[in-house]
């Protein structure tokens, strides 16, 4: 099969390598980094320039595959694309979209006899090397026509077509919205056991826990490496978390949908408070608990 791939970055790079690496597919690459494009060709991908040239190189009925930023980046260059390609050809979005988006520009799309895939997309760094987890949205005939690359970027049986377009990055949503739960449960639980009054070495912990514990995971796997890298008290890292928006559209079908969502709110607040965005809550509890109970009030540098 051959395939136009659109975004070289860490994910990107790494999906076309893999693609070439382990089957016989042809890969047309762009990227508006040279450098970027110039490491694909390295791997075997023929580099172009231009949106206009990678659509040039593909025979038809063409597929590209877009994996740049989310947002306006993402928009803008499927909205190029439709311009550029014809009847029967594929669009492929692979990043972290809106599902709602997906919803919308599949309409459109189809209005041209344009196909549109969403693939939800986790693995992150490590893709390459085990495999990405698909989840995938679209019409069955326009999934199929991509099942070639999707096995070649899964792991064994590591892709699913949930439905319609919207259905995969859906699924990827609330993927993400998990993710922040387990991520923040195994982060209070090993603070608890810094702060204790026991020399507890935490990747030891991480490690014996995925010996047959009921809270084995990669994550858990994660975390042994990083306690292992950065030491018990990971004074290099500042705690700031940062969020790729997916947990937030998460919480906001949950209302929609009437789902009691704690876990996945309290975790997402929780990132928020990293990045001093709840300092001023803080501050008037503070300011209320003097008031009240007339508690002392502890200053800020240079505030008398």
């Amino acid at each position: 099969m051959q395939i136009g791939f659109i975004g070289l970055g860490k994910m990107g790079g790494n999906m076309v390598h893999r693609i070439l690496r382990d089957s016989d597919h042809e890969v047309v690459a762009f990227d508006y980094n040279e450098e970027a494009v110039e490491t694909s060709e390295g791997h075997g991908a023929t580099g172009v320039r231009s949106l206009e040239d990678l659509v040039q190189g593909l025979g038809q009925p063409r597929t590209v595959w877009v994996m740049v930023p989310s947002g306006d980046p993402t928009e803008e260059t499927i909205a190029k694309l439709a311009e550029l390609l014809e009847a029967d050809d594929t669009i492929v979005d692979g990043g972290n979209t809106k599902w709602h988006d997906d919803v919308r520009r599949a309409s459109a799309l189809d209005e041209q006899g344009i196909h549109y895939v969403d693939v939800g997309t986790s693995g992150g760094v490590w893709g390459l090397e085990i495999g990405y987890c698909m989840m995938v949205g679209g019409y069955g005939e326009s999934v199929r026509r991509l099942a070639p690359i999707l096995d070649v970027l899964a792991p064994p049986d590591g892709w699913r077509h949930f439905g319609d377009a919207g259905a995969g990055h859906f699924v990827k949503m609330v993927h993400n919205g998990v993710e922040y739960g387990i991520m923040q449960a195994y982060a209070e639980g090993f603070e608890l056991m810094y702060k204790s009054r026991f020399p507890i070495e935490l990747k030891e912990v991480a490690g014996l826990w995925n010996r047959g514990s009921v809270v084995r995971s990669w994550l858990c796997e994660l975390a042994e490496r990083a306690f292992t890298e950065e030491g018990n008290d990971l004074e290099a890292i500042k705690g700031h978390v940062s969020d790729s928006g997916e947990g937030r559209w998460a919480l906001v079908d949950s209302l929609d949908l009437d789902v009691p969502t704690p876990v996945m709110a309290a975790s997402l607040y929780a990132r928020f408070y990293s990045r001093d965005e709840g300092d001023y809550t803080h501050r008037v509890l503070a300011a209320l608990r003097g008031q009240f109970g007339g508690h002392a009030i502890e200053r800020a540098a240079g505030a008398g």
